[in-house]
């Protein structure tokens, strides 16, 4: 057997399918060239026929990286079809079309008989196959599905050319013990994946709702499967999906049970954790497994004393094998441009020269106000500048008077292409600080939006630390994220409430500028 694991990554597609997630072109590259250097084998990047932004999301993505693109289809033409244009550009392009294979789903959701699904199923795959992709096929909600009707179905569709067969636990309703039944039973009987060359490769996606997703995920390597489909911190629909960073820590540091190999540079898991989370709005609980806060934080004085007399006492992978540093680098107002610059690189981020200048002025100013900037304060300033969206209005000062009927004036300079810089001034009351510059920030750009989440943080202990806003804004039933981060926490609360607002306002521009024409029409 086989004992190679490819990971095939669905962060940028299930996984923004978690409530509030919305990711812009820009920000669905930064996070597949993360995957790609984590040594992701597929990454799947969104589902193009859904909307005008998923069509462009796949398309920056597929022209960007080098590893195979997915671009997920229902098994309908035009689904295909819009997948196929989106993955023009694609190096390695992979077309994964899924229709629904158990009882439940044929009858209540497409209201279809086993006939005609196996019948869409083929001709599906056939129709993806045409186009020169890789081609994979879900079954969904494969484990609520009759044994012999997704045997069937899996010789059906692996006849017409498909690639790899994804037998997916849809709703997390499987138990270990039943998933490896149901996969056995396939191995053994579906020839495509017996073949000795070019076997079919069987592929798992679980989900989370009874908390088994990665259990289900590592009892399907035990197996045979060969492909595991996951996201970076286990976002996903509903609960969720099996989160890479345990998947692959789990078949390493068990690899006496497992016995297999990956592509996965575990060093950059903790790194590409932290830009998932910082880019979707999505925190890490401190208790996470492999990549929390706490994973490697030893509070109780036996644990304590026990580490320290010898670290797998209580530590069953080291921090640096995930991306924690044992050493932090201690920068300051003395730090010049190419320690920074360094720092910046072993870190893991990718800034060109202008946002790694901005970043640089952020350090500084930030320098001058504390002893030392760690690791935590970098990665607050360098999380901001990777994924800042490009900005039609500035802010450029900020004045306000605190107190129950609080003012403020705000002042942005505003950029329009070729167009000389306008400077907009305006000032709101409010209840409070924060409201009333969101008031004034909403009057200056002219947009009047809903408030739905509003975060706030210290990157590291101490008075002298940055503060950390997160906001999501509400605009026509549309989600927004922006992000601050400033050593005032009003001035942080501000630049992400502008941010989220300069996402609106360029997303308006574009719908106005594509109004003429669309490459969905």
């Amino acid at each position: 057997m086989n004992n190679k694991v490819e990971f095939f990554d669905t962060t940028l597609r299930d996984g923004e399918q978690s409530p509030g997630i919305n990711l812009n072109a820009k920000e669905k590259v930064e996070i597949a060239k993360a995957l790609e250097r984590l040594g992701i084998s597929t990454i799947e990047a969104g589902f193009p026929v859904a909307s005008p932004g998923d069509f462009e999301g796949v398309k920056a993505v597929a022209s960007e990286v080098s590893c195979r693109v997915a671009a997920l289809a229902r098994a309908v033409p035009k689904d295909i079809e819009v997948a196929a244009n989106a993955l023009k550009s694609a190096k390695a392009p992979v077309i994964h079309t899924f229709i629904a294979s158990s009882p439940i789903h044929m009858e209540h959701k497409l209201h279809l008989k086993p006939d005609a699904i196996f019948k869409k199923a083929v001709e599906a795959v056939a129709m993806a196959k045409s186009t020169g992709a890789r081609v994979e096929f879900s079954a969904e909600d494969a484990t609520r599905s009759d044994w012999k009707f997704l045997r069937e179905l899996s010789e059906a569709v692996i006849e017409a050319g498909a690639d790899v067969v994804n037998i997916p636990d849809t709703v997390g309703y499987t138990m270990p013990w039943e998933y490896e039944k149901l996969l056995e039973y396939l191995l053994k009987n579906v020839k495509g994946f017996q073949r000795e060359k070019d076997p079919v490769l069987l592929s798992v996606h679980c989900h989370n709702d009874l908390g088994l997703a990665v259990s289900n995920s590592l009892t399907a390597v035990k197996v045979g499967a060969r492909q595991v489909e996951s996201t970076i911190n286990g976002i996903g629909e509903r609960a969720g999906n099996a989160a890479l960073e345990e998947v692959i820590m789990a078949l390493i540091v068990r690899n006496d049970q497992y016995n297999v190999e990956t592509d996965i540079v575990t060093k950059r898991l903790y790194q590409t954790s932290r830009l998932v989370s910082n880019l979707t709005g999505y925190p890490v609980p401190r208790n996470k497994a492999v990549i929390g806060e706490n994973a490697f934080a030893h509070e109780s004085g036996i644990h304590q004393d026990g580490v320290l007399k010898e670290r797998t006492t209580y530590e069953i992978m080291t921090p640096e094998s995930v991306g924690y540093l044992k050493s932090k680098i201690v920068l300051g107002k003395h730090s010049g441009r190419h320690a920074f610059s360094q720092r910046v690189q072993e870190l893991g981020y990718t800034l060109d020269e202008k946002e790694l200048e901005q970043a640089f002025i952020k350090f500084i100013e930030l320098a001058d106000r504390k002893k030392s900037v760690d690791d935590k304060d970098l990665e607050a300033i360098l999380s901001t500048e990777a994924t800042r969206t490009i900005a039609t209005f500035e802010l450029v000062n900020m004045q306000v008077l605190s107190g129950e009927d609080a003012m403020a004036l705000v002042k942005l300079k505003k950029q329009a292409g070729s167009i000389e810089p306008e400077i907009v001034t305006e000032a709101a009351a409010g209840d409070g600080a924060v409201d009333s510059v969101y008031k004034a920030l909403e009057r200056a750009v002219g947009l009047e939006v809903s408030l739905l989440e509003y975060q706030i943080g210290a990157t590291t202990a101490g008075t002298d630390s940055f503060g950390e806003v997160m906001v999501r804004i509400n605009y026509n039933g549309q989600t927004y994220l922006g992000r601050g981060v400033h050593n005032d926490v009003v001035r942080a609360s501000a630049e992400a409430y502008l941010q989220a607002l300069n996402r609106v306002f360029s997303e308006q521009m574009h719908d106005r500028s594509e109004a003429g024409g669309s490459d969905f029409s």
